[in-house]
């Protein structure tokens, strides 16, 4: 049976080439349909796949793809995807439109569940292998804890865009990304001077996701 997970993104950068980044499924999270991706699930079929054999859809139609996948990981948060539209498609140039606006924000994945469990207390289907066919782009999402991680063409000077950085990338409440964005920008304040300073925020994301990878693996000792 072919099902859907969908999982919010916030656009950081759709380059003028139709480069994006982000993430179609988070694990360890339930999303609107009860149901929790664990970390894992697509290990086999990314081997047996690659990103050649990932379509890049728009809404889940097998009739449009709109791009390419150039390459799909799992990390230690969940599903990264590196895509590409294709410009000569004219759905692919008014999704990027859409995107770069604001108004496109959703990622989506088609699959069929090899293995799967339902926790009858939590009320919610563990998903432990995960047969993955494509990647949509849609408008309506599921799961609101993925997030886009393109930075490299958008420039960072406000707190605004540090704040949501933190909420993103690193995972923190509405809160706690306003708590640390008002005593951690001050840092980068250096920047403001119209200086691009995604180099810093790519090393921060970097030290994110090694952090995340200890809490995974705490006996590594590689923190």
């Amino acid at each position: 049976m072919h099902e859907t997970v969908h999982a919010t993104f916030e656009l950081k950068a759709a380059n003028e080439e139709g480069v994006f980044e982000g993430y179609a499924s988070v694990f360890d999270l339930e999303d609107d349909g009860a149901d929790i991706v664990q970390r894992g699930a697509f290990t086999t079929s990314l081997e047996a796949r690659g990103p050649q054999e990932i379509k890049l859809l728009w809404q889940h139609d097998p009739s449009q793809p709109i791009g390419v996948i150039d390459d799909i990981m799992e990390d230690a948060r969940g599903l990264l995807v590196k895509g590409r539209l294709l410009l000569d498609v004219a759905r692919a140039r008014e999704a990027l439109a859409l995107m770069r606006s604001g108004v496109l924000d959703g990622l989506s994945i088609g699959y069929r569940a090899k293995k799967a469990r339902h926790n009858r207390a939590q009320g919610v289907r563990i998903l432990d292998e995960i047969d993955l066919w494509e990647v949509s782009l849609v408008t309506f999402p599921m799961q609101q804890a993925a997030r886009i991680h393109a930075y490299k063409s958008v420039p960072r000077s406000s707190i605004r865009d540090f704040e949501s950085f933190l909420r993103d990338a690193g995972g923190f409440s509405r809160r706690e990304a306003k708590a640390l964005s008002a005593c951690g920008f001050k840092a980068l304040s250096r920047c403001d001077d119209g200086e691009d300073w995604a180099p810093v925020i790519q090393t921060i994301e970097k030290l994110t996701v090694q952090i995340k990878e200890c809490l995974y693996e705490p006996d590594t000792g590689t923190c």
